[in-house]
């Protein structure tokens, strides 16, 4: 049965796919190098480890939507789920290095798009837990078929810089934030019943608003 391996090699953001993603390079190896892989079909759940990385102060201060106070970190700093992927890595002996593409959210309301957006340096940890099927020929030539077991994991940390350069790609200079209907609703007819051309100017009629008020 192979006992494959699996490392994750490096990472650049996709600079014309349909929606913001980033390709990760991984690099499955069969220590078994004579034996023939048909393919895999490979299945992959990625954490961010935010407790594996020290945090600066404005970084806390961003992150408090998710974690809470700094001072109850120790308690409330724990791995977020980003995502699924999966890819069919194709016929190979010995190693393969195959692309594992990530759409990425802009969606504020999204936990990791959170994360992501409050970091300004250094690397995000993450952990790549992997599954799925693999197809192998048997010594007698006979087509097997065997799962990955789940303890596979491989870890790798992605510069902060490549997401937020993707995001600049594709959104320069913009942000999207998600409403409840409702108040979509009271903004928009605040848009309309001031004769305003964007949402950006019905926006910062209010906080001009509301600084005011604090003054």
């Amino acid at each position: 049965m192979p006992d494959l391996r699996f490392t994750v090699e490096s990472a650049e953001a996709i600079p014309f796919a349909a929606a913001p993603t980033i390709g990760f390079r991984v690099r499955v190896v069969n220590p078994i190098a004579s034996q023939a892989i048909q393919s895999v079909a490979l299945r992959c759940q990625i954490l961010i480890e935010a407790s594996r990385r020290p945090y600066n102060t404005g970084e806390r201060d961003s992150l408090r939507d998710l974690f809470g106070e700094p001072e109850r970190w120790s308690q409330t700093l724990r791995s977020l789920l980003w995502t699924h992927a999966s890819i069919t890595v194709p016929a190979f002996s010995g190693s393969v290095v195959s692309d594992l593409p990530v759409p990425c959210t802009f969606d504020f309301n999204v936990g990791a798009a959170k994360y992501f957006h409050a970091l300004q340096a250094e690397d995000v940890p993450l952990c790549f837990q992997f599954s799925g099927t693999i197809f192998y020929h048997a010594p007698d030539g006979a087509l097997k078929i065997d799962q990955i077991s789940w303890d596979k994991e491989a870890r790798f940390r992605l510069p902060a810089q490549v997401w937020r350069e993707m995001m600049d790609h594709y959104y320069p200079n913009s942000a999207w934030l998600r409403l409840r209907r409702d108040a979509f609703e009271r903004l928009y007819e605040y848009k309309r019943h001031h004769g305003m051309a964007t949402w950006e100017q019905a926006i910062e009629s209010l906080l001009a608003l509301k600084e005011e008020a604090v003054r």
